[in-house]
């Protein structure tokens, strides 16, 4: 396959690295990654900015916008090739439960979803994990095993390791998303005149006890795997009640 590889920690991070080389081993692989650190930015794009594109080497692309500026980039104009595939991470730091609304590493697999293979997105439990290589090698598996998947426009698979090394893994789950608290209060780093200057943290606690849910089987020591599912439209099982409420046809 022709897969376009990016992220949000940075064509840089010890994540998209590791799986580059490992991807190549079966696969034509092109790297096309932010040039800083962008987490946090779920899907959003460079509206109207000036994006600079730069080639670092051989199919390894620096961009100066968003993870999905990458995606889009790399499928409409950078890449010469038709791309098959859009795989992302693997993210230094896992993306459960409600992470993907705000994950540029789900974000920018987003785009991949017309593709002729499912997208799909790699994390790890772990700001700097020690068992890079094992993942990577398992996110190679998974990438292979996602691609017999039906074509499907609106599924996008999330991934994440418990950062762990092979003997230690239980397995493979495929989970639901998990839950969390509500969200810390943004940290005041200091006051300049008249304005103040703030810090967001975690999006929440995980709330305790959840069953089936990714959250659990990272605390379990198992690879979860989630499906999403994209369909935005509403389901139409339940058009009726909607046309009743809003009093229309």
């Amino acid at each position: 396959m022709n897969i376009l590889l990016t992220n949000d920690d940075g064509y840089k991070a010890s994540g998209i690295n590791q799986l580059f080389k490992t991807l190549c081993t079966e696969h034509k692989v092109f790297l096309i990654a932010p040039g800083e650190n962008c987490s946090g930015m779920s899907a959003a794009i460079s509206l109207r900015k000036e994006i600079k594109v730069e080639e670092i080497s051989g199919n390894i692309f620096s961009v100066s916008g968003t993870p999905a500026d990458c995606s889009y980039l790399g499928l409409l104009s950078v890449i010469p090739e038709p791309i098959d595939m859009i795989v992302s991470g693997i993210n230094l730091g896992a993306n459960l439960g409600e992470d993907i609304f705000y994950s540029g590493t789900v974000g920018a697999a987003i785009a991949g979803r017309r593709l002729n293979y499912v997208p799909v997105a790699f994390s790890v439990a772990a700001y700097n994990p020690k068992n890079l290589t094992y993942i990577a090698e398992q996110s190679l598996i998974i990438t292979n095993q996602v691609s017999k998947l039906p074509s499907d426009q609106n599924l996008l698979v999330n991934v994440n390791f418990p950062d762990l090394p092979s003997s230690k893994i239980k397995g493979v789950r495929i989970t639901s998303l998990g839950k969390r608290g509500v969200p810390d209060t943004p940290d005041l780093i200091r006051r300049e005149d008249s304005a103040k200057f703030y810090s967001f943290g975690p999006s929440g606690a995980l709330l305790p006890d959840q069953v089936g849910t990714d959250i659990q089987a990272i605390e379990q020591s198992y690879i979860s795997i989630s499906i999403l599912d994209y369909n935005l439209g509403a389901n139409e099982v339940r058009w009726d009640l909607y046309r009743e409420v809003f009093n229309c046809e």
